[in-house]
């Protein structure tokens, strides 16, 4: 067994520590039945630097492992698997993105508070520039309303270029993982693994914490931060289908916005954002109270920066709708934009990235089990 530390190592020495710490728990196996995590490492008797990273992103920090552990800290052992698997999934991160220079975002606040800030300063001085006061700042009524203060062209290329770029980004980054995680021995996921990985993030399974819920922010078990990843998912994917909506209204119906009240892209538009406000508000209150030390230091600032900008996104969403038929519009609509704006071209940078990675960990987890019972 590896020379044993009184604490955890975390720097250039990560992926000796992880796999310090990792052999002892195989050795242990008391946590198999928590997660997929103690699961995939039951099948490993050494763990390199791809085994960390698919691990790191497997695992869904819910911490039931670190308060049920006998060798935790201040056990000489220091076992703290959360913690280590935290720092490899942020080194992860920024080991699959692409350019370098705005990867480092990933471990530097100032590289990732820069990267949205200018775009946000960006889109609200070109908005003073080109946008004439009168319409800027004066109430807009009727069909075409927001596009008297921002032209529909001046919405739609930004948009499909920040998505375009940012779909490059993780393809790139996903056959990356997919061929750095995965050797010649393990077979490729099939449409059965797929689907099964697909359901399982959508639910949010693994956020159980072994099945009473996480140990967070505290000791004791809670659904409350499955509850509010939920909403914050689910929040997400309304907004995606009211702005679905709010093509076919415009582009194939030709109506265009705003829309009543009562319409397909308001309601969901609507619900959608509720649900992230309250689930982000949730979120960071049990980031605020939760208990440090299990958690990777690099994550917590990543997790505040897209916390807070996802928030302010919905919130100035919902403003626009409420004050749509006042002078606020024009103020409000330029920041929201802005905030969109900097939500997606920070997302190939920022804990958004998590979606991708953790769900095509339980793509590899379910085609290793496929294979593993193939072989019993």
């Amino acid at each position: 067994m590896p020379e044993v530390s009184t604490g955890v190592s975390i720097g250039s020495n990560i992926f000796e520590e992880a796999n310090r710490q990792l052999i002892i728990c195989n050795a242990c196996r008391y946590c198999e039945g928590f997660c997929p995590v103690f699961r995939a490492i039951e099948t490993r008797r050494q763990f390199g630097k791809g085994d960390v990273f698919y691990l790191s992103n497997l695992c869904h920090d819910c911490r039931a492992c670190y308060y049920a552990c006998m060798y935790s800290p201040p056990h000489e052992f220091a076992i703290n698997i959360p913690q280590i698997l935290s720092e490899a999934r942020v080194a992860s991160y920024q080991h699959w993105s692409w350019p370098a220079l705005l990867a480092r975002s990933f471990k530097e606040r100032r590289v990732r508070t820069l990267l949205a800030g200018s775009v946000i300063a960006l889109v609200a001085v070109l908005a003073m520039i080109l946008v004439p006061a009168d319409r800027l700042f004066a109430a807009q009524t009727g069909p075409g309303a927001f596009y008297r203060i921002v032209p529909y062209l001046a919405m739609v290329i930004p948009a499909v270029t920040l998505v375009f770029y940012g779909f490059l980004i993780w393809s790139r980054s996903a056959l990356r993982f997919w061929s750095e995680t995965t050797d010649t021995k393990t077979e490729a996921g099939g449409l059965r693994e797929i689907v099964t990985a697909l359901a399982d993030a959508m639910a949010l399974r693994y956020l159980k914490g072994g099945g009473p819920g996480c140990t967070y922010p505290e000791e004791s078990p809670s659904e409350s931060r499955r509850v509010y990843h939920a909403l914050v998912f689910w929040g997400f994917l309304a907004d995606f289908i009211s702005t679905t909506l709010a093509y076919i209204y415009q582009d194939l119906l030709h109506w265009l916005p705003p829309y009543p009240l009562t319409s397909g892209p308001v309601v969901f538009g609507s619900l959608g954002g509720i649900a992230i406000i309250i689930g982000v508000t949730g979120l960071i209150g049990l980031k605020l109270k939760s208990d440090r030390a299990p958690e990777g230091a690099g994550a917590y600032g990543l997790d505040y920066t897209f916390l807070i900008v996802l928030g302010l996104t919905a919130l100035t969403g919902m403003l626009t709708l409420v004050l749509r038929e006042t002078s606020a519009l024009g103020s409000l609509l330029i920041a929201h934009l802005a905030l969109v704006a900097a939500l997606f071209l920070t997302a190939p940078y920022g804990k958004f990235v998590h979606a991708l990675y953790r769900t095509l960990a339980l793509v590899k987890y379910h085609a290793e089990e496929k294979q593993a019972a193939r072989s019993v």
